[in-house]
């Protein structure tokens, strides 16, 4: 694996760990009529998120390469931003979700095709199953804001 590929891995790692995080303020802070539908959702994808920072390190390790693993690295390399801990309505909280996920989603895409021009067929693979999930989890979150 060519350098540059383990950097955008640990970038993407890096904002899955700062989202997260994230996802569990905005599951404790998120208020309005829907707010127990919203609060569960998040729930449901903080819990995913657990698995696919398992999986994206574990490859890394299994490809030769050191997996960031600190909050402080996380942030340092994320460009996901953390919020400050407040209230937030639920339309507000979709549309923060909506714009992690979608930049998530494009940043895997861009790591599959880099890695489908090197012929790394572990990191295609994995990145084809998070975009099948990205867009599926996105088609929800809009739905939601309707």
């Amino acid at each position: 694996m060519k350098k540059e590929l383990a950097t955008a891995l640990n970038t993407y790692l890096a904002n899955m760990g700062v989202m997260y995080i994230k996802l569990h303020n905005l599951h404790w802070n998120v208020v309005g009529s829907d707010f127990k539908q919203v609060h569960e959702y998040l729930e449901t994808l903080y819990d995913a998120m657990a698995g696919v920072l398992d999986e994206v390190a574990e490859l890394l390790k299994m490809q030769g390469e050191q997996p960031l693993a600190s909050l402080k690295d996380y942030l340092a390399a994320a460009s996901i931003q953390e919020l400050p801990s407040a209230e937030l309505r639920s339309r507000e909280v979709l549309r923060i979700v909506q714009a992690d996920l979608t930049l998530l989603r494009d940043q895997a895409q861009q790591i599959r095709a880099d890695a489908a021009a090197d012929d790394v067929y572990a990191v295609v693979s994995m990145m084809e199953e998070h975009l099948a999930q990205y867009n599926k989890t996105l088609w929800f979150v809009e739905a939601m804001q309707k």
